[in-house]
């Protein structure tokens, strides 16, 4: 699409919508959002980039291959149900830290699945719009 207003939107839009993502990945562990809902946000970012200058600008935007960062958030979101194995307690099971960042809160392995979660939100559907728009 070439429009100067959809292009002149985009810069503004795009960092504001990755920091309103970033805030409801971290958030959502007792208000709502978390990473499905942060991802699907930084999704529509790039979702607008791809709209105002094609495929090429939105992986250059992306700056990593949709198909890399749903293997990263898997690999976040096994080491997260791992990890609590380690320390004797069950598959799966919460563990928190001491700390408390301020944004992010305590860190624990609940917002290490929330992140793989959120990455692979932002790949699949970055991937699927990818496709869609170099078909055309």
């Amino acid at each position: 699409m070439n429009s100067i207003i959809l292009r002149v939107a985009v810069q503004v839009l795009f960092p504001l919508l990755l920091v309103a993502s970033l805030l409801s990945l971290f958030r959502g562990h007792n208000e709502p959002g978390g990473g499905f809902i942060g991802g699907l946000v930084a999704a529509s970012a790039f979702i607008l980039v791809t709209l105002s200058g094609g495929v090429a600008e939105g992986e250059r935007r992306l700056r990593m291959p949709p198909l890399r960062l749903i293997g990263a958030g898997l690999s976040l979101a096994f080491i997260a149900a791992v990890v609590p194995l380690f320390f004797g307690h069950a598959f799966f099971e919460a563990l928190w830290t001491d700390l408390y960042i301020p944004i992010v809160g305590k860190p624990g392995t609940p917002v290490l699945f929330d992140l793989g979660v959120y990455l692979v939100v932002v790949g699949v559907v970055c991937k699927i719009v990818f496709s869609i728009a170099d078909d055309n």
